[in-house]
């Protein structure tokens, strides 16, 4: 983000051009990998903090002035929160991982069984947890997952839910 400083705070391009940018350059290599992320609420928070201050960047605006951020996407037309994206991508690779074949790894390692007991304090968040948060459970939403434009449709759904709730 530093080395596109030149680019993206250059008034003489388009504010388009630079949320286009932005988009492409920054929030793709921040978003690598997403689809095998646990998100936490915390990681959340971090996630649209960094959006944020990339946004306050391109507009120039100081971490001083009293702007909402609220009022930073609205001026933006920027309806999709980053962690809202990153949700979809994990969603969008549990469809993708629920439709593989029977004898595939990462299917037996999602609806799989480990032999013994888990140790004593709080059980860790676990990726399938993101899942069973939006759709319910985990059968209800491979069952789901089958039928791939039914899938596509459910996550504009949560996409477009979760952009009013944040």
């Amino acid at each position: 983000m530093a080395r596109l400083r030149n680019v993206t705070c250059n008034t003489k391009i388009s504010r388009e051009t630079r949320k286009r940018l932005i988009r492409s350059l920054v929030f793709s290599v921040v978003l690598y990998g997403a689809e095998t992320w646990t998100l936490k609420k915390e990681d959340r928070r971090r996630i649209d903090a960094f959006e944020m201050w990339v946004w306050r960047r391109m507009l120039r605006i100081p971490w001083t002035a009293y702007r909402t951020n609220i009022s930073i996407v609205e001026e933006l037309d920027e309806p999709t929160r980053l962690s809202v994206l990153c949700e979809k991508r994990i969603l969008g690779y549990f469809g993708h991982v629920v439709r593989r074949d029977a004898d595939n790894l990462e299917k037996s390692i999602l609806f799989g069984k480990t032999p013994g007991t888990r140790g004593r304090g709080r059980s860790p968040t676990r990726w399938s947890d993101i899942v069973r948060t939006r759709i319910g459970s985990v059968t209800e939403a491979a069952a789901e997952a089958q039928d791939r434009d039914r899938w596509r449709t459910l996550l504009r759904a949560v996409q477009s839910q979760a952009t009013l709730t944040n």
